[in-house]
């Protein structure tokens, strides 16, 4: 009884938290038909706010993925770390999830503004931060973070460093290492980090709506321009809007379903392997 309870409970939570209220979207967004639809996807605005929002995502993407990656092999195998040092670093990568994004949009902007000290060099420069692609990038790179570090350093600390230590007992240099030993044991979660990552750039609100200054056609994403359609009574574009990226959404967990599987798969083909390997090591005596 409790297991039905339990399986009837999350199917409601589900129908009231997420399949009826993206069915609204969708059936806003093809409110006035299918030709307005198009219309409001394919305007000025809606292409420029897609525009940047691939740039961002690209950008931040990349950066972490590199970054994100390098961090965590310190996290997990870092010789000179202390205890204390540790805990400062864990206490950095989570940080993130502990602060709004934006109250992170408002800090770059107190650190980049134009009457900061920072914001005065960079402008001097040529360089503008804040209202501007740069800050946004900023903004949301430090809101996904610690998507590829926590996805990395707990596979690491898993894995431990006894092959690797074999491989380099055997004469292998670390880049052949890292490609023929750690790379094959780390790269789905490398592969859910950016995957991750790139969902929660394109996602991104408040932070990159307080550093971009949303202005139109200029410093706008796909987020931040559903919210000046809604504020201006636009719902058709509105909810266009919020489908795309209601089926990206979609398209990423279907992504990170798959990647489960194939991961699973491997694992079970490894582990027959092993087990017929030990059956055959065990008859042959």
């Amino acid at each position: 009884m409790s297991r039905a309870v339990m399986i009837a409970s999350t199917a409601v939570w589900l129908l009231l938290v997420l399949i009826l209220p993206f069915s609204g979207v969708v059936t806003a967004a093809f409110s006035e038909g299918t030709a307005s639809m198009v219309n409001a996807l394919t305007s000025r605005e809606a292409i420029h706010a897609f525009t940047i929002t691939g740039i961002v995502t690209v950008i931040v993407v990349l950066f972490n993925g590199i970054v994100g990656t390098m961090l965590a092999f310190e996290l997990a195998r870092g010789k000179r770390q202390t205890k204390r040092l540790s805990a400062v670093l864990h206490a950095i990568v989570d940080l993130p999830f502990s602060v709004s994004p934006v109250i992170a949009g408002l800090m770059i902007l107190l650190i980049f503004g134009p009457s900061t000290m920072l914001g005065t060099f960079f402008g001097h420069i040529g360089v503008k931060i804040v209202f501007a692609l740069p800050g946004m990038v900023l903004a949301t790179i430090f809101v996904t973070f610690p998507l590829m570090v926590r996805e990395i350093a707990p596979v690491l600390t898993a894995i431990g460093t006894t092959a690797e230590e074999a491989a380099a007992t055997l004469g292998a240099g670390p880049v052949r290492t890292f490609w023929t030993v750690t790379w094959p044991m780390i790269r789905w979660a490398v592969g859910y980090g950016l995957v991750l990552t790139m969902a929660r750039s394109v996602g991104e609100f408040g932070a990159v709506l307080v550093v971009s200054g949303n202005i139109m056609n200029q410093t706008q994403t796909a987020t931040t321009l559903i919210y000046q359609h809604a504020v201006n009574n636009e719902m058709v574009a509105a909810n266009s809007i919020a489908f795309v990226l209601g089926m990206f959404s979609a398209c990423v967990l279907l992504v990170l379903e798959w990647m489960k599987q194939r991961k699973e798969g491997k694992k079970d083909a490894h582990r027959s392997a092993a087990v017929g390997k030990a059956i055959w090591i065990v008859s042959s005596r």
